[in-house]
C-alpha cells in the first residue's frame, strides 16, 4: 500500500514538475519575448509594497 501511494505521488510530481515554464526567454502567462529593455528587470522587491488593510 505504502509503494503504490509513494509510485502515485511521484508520478504527480513528475507531471507536476514538467509542466513547469522551462523557457525564460519569455512571459509565463502571455508568452511574450522578454528583452534587455523591460522595465521589469529593475523592479525590487520594495517596488511592490501593499499596505496593511484596514487603517
Amino acid at each position: 500500500m505504502l509503494k503504490q501511494s509513494l509510485t502515485v505521488l511521484l508520478m504527480l510530481a513528475v507531471a507536476f514538475l514538467s509542466a513547469c515554464e522551462k523557457d525564460t526567454n519569455t512571459y509565463p502567462i502571455t508568452g511574450e519575448q522578454c528583452g534587455p529593455d523591460d522595465p521589469v528587470k529593475t523592479l525590487d522587491a520594495e517596488d511592490c509594497f501593499i499596505p496593511p488593510a484596514g487603517t
